[in-house]
């Protein structure tokens, strides 16, 4: 079961060009329905990638995000490799 779910979150790796285009139509079907432009998605990832930087080393260039549906739900996905956690040293 939770291998299924984990596929379906990040999908499959050897995905033909079919099935990618298949799933680009997707997410603009989905960005469509929730009325989210491509100028909102480019400033979340941008947003993101700096809080999330704050916090972790990632690989910018490796992140991801997606907005997915099923039903009546709708998900923002998250995907991003992290290298290492940046630890901040605390005065006491």
């Amino acid at each position: 079961m939770f291998n299924g779910l984990f596929r379906k979150i990040i999908g499959k790796k050897d995905d033909t060009s079919k099935d990618v285009a298949k799933n680009r139509l997707k997410f603009a079907l989905i960005y469509d329905k929730l009325e989210v432009s491509d100028d909102i998605i480019k400033n979340l990832h941008k947003d993101m990638v700096e809080v999330i930087s704050r916090y972790f080393e990632i690989d910018q260039k490796a992140f991801r995000l997606d907005i997915r549906r099923s039903d009546d739900l709708s998900a923002l996905v998250v995907n991003t490799p992290i290298l290492s956690a940046k630890h901040k040293h605390r005065n006491i």
